[in-house]
């Protein structure tokens, strides 16, 4: 299948949102984003859809190559996470875990396991990474900046951000929490080029969302550890999994109604605009004759 060609940028549906919006229903996103959503039926095939589920959602988790290390303190003590907040956020769904607390407060934070329990958690612990660390992809010469756009403060990664003391854009491209040899900064822009989201039509190397900003947070952070390219991707392909679960058990039935196994499949090639921007993955599903699919599936959108 050929990748869909963007000639210019997606910018609708995951960009400029008013303020007053972004402040009043900020909370319900970070916690809509907290778990999965499991009460979607998945897609049937020639598997279970629980044997499928859990093929791409491994319910032990997926170890990323990343060490978070003493990242969640770094951010707290910058201010780039309210800690009350923070804590707040999560109290009227059970509060954070044992774990989820050790990447705020902790030291010595060995490597990520994104499970569909603490998906979200990371997704916010990594979006403020991305939101905060200095890097030329959201600098002067990178797409957040264009000036079409009217400011950076006005997508729903930068103004959506609402637990940091001091406002987002006071930490936006302001701190030097993972540093990069010029190598891995050209890794980190190769890879963000083509990693898509299928709650719009970009790319990391334009993260107007959430998702988008945790996503650059994440190939940063494993860039300065050494990761190489391939492992970059199949963390990529992981966390989005994770992220927009539904998107990705229909994408494994798409594949394995092409006699490919989701184990084999190609995580670069997956998370091209072919297959995890929203247009590629509505004509994806577009292609599919069973009437079961779930063509909704994202675990939550990019806009308030």
């Amino acid at each position: 299948m050929n990748d869909i060609k963007n000639g210019n940028k997606i910018f609708a549906g995951c960009a400029l949102i008013a303020a007053a919006l972004i402040i009043f229903s900020g909370v319900q996103l970070y916690i809509a984003e907290r778990a999965p959503a499991n009460a979607n039926s998945a897609p049937a095939g020639s598997k279970s859809a629980s044997a499928l589920r859990e093929e791409v959602l491994p319910s032990q988790g997926i170890t990323l190559s990343a060490k978070w290390n003493d990242l969640g303190r770094q951010m707290v003590a910058a201010g780039v996470i309210d800690e009350k907040q923070f804590d707040a956020l999560y109290a009227s769904s059970g509060g954070l875990s044992p774990d989820d607390i050790s990447l705020l407060d902790a030291s010595d934070n060995g490597d990520l396991v994104i499970t569909s329990e603490n998906s979200g958690v990371l997704l916010n612990l990594l979006w403020a990474l991305g939101l905060s660390n200095e890097n030329p992809i959201l600098g002067s010469g990178g797409e957040m900046q264009n000036p079409q756009y009217g400011g950076a403060g006005k997508f729903a990664s930068t103004g959506g951000w609402t637990l940091a003391v001091g406002g987002a854009m006071s930490h936006y491209d302001a701190h030097s929490f993972v540093t990069l040899t010029a190598d891995q900064q050209s890794l980190v822009e190769t890879v963000a080029k083509n990693i898509y989201r299928p709650c719009c039509g970009n790319s990391t190397d334009f993260p107007d969302c959430n998702h988008g900003m945790a996503m650059l947070g994440l190939l940063e952070l494993m860039a300065s550890q050494g990761a190489t390219e391939s492992q970059m991707y199949k963390a990529a392909l992981a966390v989005n999994s994770y992220w927009f679960p539904n998107n990705y058990v229909t994408l494994a039935q798409y594949f394995a109604s092409k006699g490919v196994d989701w184990s084999t499949v190609d995580p670069k090639a997956v998370l091209s605009a072919s297959y995890s921007s929203a247009q590629g993955y509505q004509a994806i599903v577009s292609q599919m004759s069973t009437q079961t699919t779930s063509t909704g599936g994202s675990q939550g959108g990019c806009a308030v």
